[in-house]
Formats: C-alpha cells, structure tokens, sequence
C-alpha cells in the first residue's frame, strides 16, 4: 500500500501499524486508514486517472490496497446520467443520477468489498465474511468467488428471496440468522474474535469504507473536475454518507479540484427506520437505535455505527438527514422508472422520495446542481412491488385490445 501511512483513532487519534482492527484500544473509537497527502498529491493528477481503467482502481493513490493482485470485478466508473424528466416535474433545473445498479452485482457494495477483499488477501485472509442486509452479502460471494477465497456472510432470516438468491448462486456459504440486522452484526463481532475470518464490515471496516470515497471522485470527474451544488445520500450505517464527504475533502487537498464551499449533502431514511434523521431533527448527536420496521430493508439499521459521524458531516456541510414516509417509498421507486426509466431498489426509493420531499419544502432549491445517488437496481427488492407483477389476461383480439386501453389510440 505505497501511500498509506497506518490506521488512526477517530477519536483520541492515536496512531496504528496496518492491521486487521477497526477499534481504537484506548478509547474504542473507530479507526481510519491515514494517507501521505503529500506524496499522492506529488504523483496524481487528471491525466494519470483518465489513463488508468475505467474502474474505481483508476484512484489507486487514494485507496488502501496492493500495488497488485487486487480483487478486481470492475467495480465503479458508473455512469452519472442526466435527468431531465425528473428535474421537470420536480421543479429542479439541472438533476443528475449516479446509477450503482450498473456495477459486477448490482450495487455500490461492489466497491467497497473489491478494496476490502484485496487488502484481507494481502493480510493472508483466506475466508471472507460479512453481516449483510443483502447487497453485500451478494457482493462479498461473488468477489470471494473470482478471488478462490471462501465466503461464510450472514443475513436476518426475512432477508429479501431476490437477494438470497444473488447470494447463494455463487456457491458459498450462507447462514439465516434469526433477527434483525444488528442482531447478525453483533454475532459477527462476536465471530470475529475467535475466527480468522475476514470480515469486511468489522475487523476490515477501516478499509473496507475507503471504498465508498470514489463516488464522489467520479461525481467530480464526470462533471469534469468540479463539484456539484448538493448531493442526496441514502442512510444506513452512515459511512457511505461520510465517506462521499471525505472524498471530495481528499479531492482538494491533493489539487484535483479548486477550493471551494463544500457539497452540501442531504441524507434520506426510511420512517420505519430512521435513528440518524430523528436525532437531526432533535438537533442532537444523541442517536437512539431503534427496531427496524421498514420495506428498505438495505437500510434497516437500527443501531448504525457512524450516525454520529453523518450528523457532523450534514451539520458542516449546511445540510440534512430527514425520513420519508414508508408509503412513499415505492411511489419514489415508480417515480424515477416512469420518468427516467431506471428501476431502482426500494433504498433508492428512500432516495428519491428524499429529493421529492426537500425541493418541495425549498430545502434543496430549484437553481441547484444534484447529484442522487442510486445504490442498487429494483430486480433485488421485488416484494415490494408484487402488486405490479399481477395482470387479468384479454381475449387474443383488436376488439380486446382497444377496449383495454379506452378505444383506439
């Protein structure tokens, strides 16, 4: 890892040598990968990204990972699309969408498991693991997959079928805990001290985050190196909400772009679950882990590990993290299909109804530049719109035809 100096405490910020461990031993903080700025800001510019691969690796200075033998389904480089149709009948004038349902398995997930299943084989790892609400879980199998590694993940037993499926299909192992989300996260941490297992969400949490970072570095470059006014952010955890701040904080130290006012970052959670936007919303950093009730189940995280960081973050940045209703969620899913043609997760729905929902108060206004993030494609998360999947048949006739859709047209 020719750049990275060691692991830092978010905290009391002592100082670590890398190694698989993600809390800080004096005061339990989370650690962070530390970088030498200097000598990435030395040897990177535009030129060297636009001659690397059309993936996230084409950021290698500022990720943790080997100089070789990396984990690599081609992850990232999505494509950042206008949308047009949206921002018309959201009354928003230039709308952009980062679509990660493009990505090896069909969710941003794949960027960060490809970063942290390249740096557990270079610690010797040979089994990956993970607590999943099903996005990772379908990612950690397939990259264990291509890497010969094997994988053990663990999911809550109602888990989305669609999703159990993505993941089986690779051939790995998969347990169905009985339980919530957190439930599966603390046995893993539990796992994790007695199995030398690479779990990419605890012992590798540190570099498995880093990940996320390179969404806002294509944001920025396929903007061509400049940053967009605002950007809407679906919660879970929160670390994909603090990383896309850190990454666009990294972007300026290393000259990449001009300084500038930073992005200002809305979050969206579902109602069901929605710790991080109720302690916004009290104005405190007090977050109270509650028990998931939600159709967004890839955000069903009761008791999110850096809430209190994406609070920081969307205070210093002048921006939000709010809730939407649950019956809003799929009417934001129908919402981007019909307009911009892109079938979206029900967190993505979470997404959207998030954006409806701000530029509707004038939280976001309409002269604006917004980047949403899409995190994943609706083919996953099918249960929620089964009621689309049922039609009555017509007779095989012109007549039945134009009687169907209210006479010729």
């Amino acid at each position: 890892m020719k750049y990275v100096e060691g692991l830092k405490c978010r905290e009391c910020e002592r100082t670590y040598a890398l190694a698989p461990q993600h809390v800080c031993d004096f005061c339990f903080g989370p650690l962070e990968v530390v970088y030498d700025m200097a000598a990435v800001a030395s040897e990177i510019s535009r030129e060297s990204i636009a001659a690397g691969p059309a993936s996230l690796w084409r950021y290698a200075p500022l990720l943790p990972a080997p100089l070789e033998d990396r984990v690599d389904l081609g992850a990232g480089f999505t494509r950042l699309v206008e949308a047009p149709r949206l921002a018309a009948e959201l009354g928003l004038k230039k709308l952009w969408l980062k679509n990660d349902g493009g990505n090896p398995t069909h969710s941003f997930k794949d960027r960060v498991v490809s970063v942290a299943l390249s740096v557990a084989r270079s610690f010797g790892f040979e089994v990956a693991s993970c607590a999943s609400t099903g996005n990772l879980a379908n990612s950690v199998a397939a990259h264990a997959a291509a890497a010969g590694m094997r994988s053990v993940v663990l999911i809550p037993h109602d888990l989305e079928a669609g999703k159990i499926a993505a993941t089986t299909i690779y051939g790995g192992d998969v347990l169905a805990v009985d339980g919530s989300y957190d439930d599966v996260n603390r046995l893993c941490a539990e796992l994790s001290g007695s199995k030398p297992w690479a779990f990419v969400n605890v012992n590798l949490r540190p570099f498995y985050s880093e990940g996320s970072k390179t969404l806002a570095y294509e944001i920025a470059e396929q903007l061509g190196w400049r940053r967009p006014d605002t950007v809407v952010i679906p919660v879970a955890s929160g670390s994909l909400f603090t990383k896309v701040a850190k990454g666009f904080r990294e972007l300026t130290e290393v000259g990449l772009l001009e300084e500038g006012a930073p992005v200002k970052l809305h979050g969206g959670q579902a109602a069901g679950c929605s710790p991080v936007a109720e302690a916004f919303g009290r104005g405190s950093n007090d977050i109270r882990p509650v028990k998931p009730q939600t159709i967004a189940r890839s955000l069903a995280i009761g008791n999110p590990a850096d809430g209190f960081y994406a609070l920081q973050e969307a205070a210093a940045s002048a921006g939000s993290i709010t809730s939407v209703p649950e019956g809003s969620i799929a009417d934001g899913v129908r919402l981007l299909a019909r307009t911009e043609g892109i079938f979206t997760e029900t967190a993505g729905g979470v997404t959207i109804a998030t954006l409806e929902q701000l530029a509707s108060s004038g939280a976001i206004g309409p002269n604006e530049e917004v980047v949403v993030l899409i995190t994943g494609i609706g083919l996953k998360t099918l249960e929620a719109f089964e009621d689309q999947g049922k039609l009555a048949s017509i007779p095989a006739t012109v007549q039945a035809v134009e009687e169907s859709l209210g006479g010729p047209r």
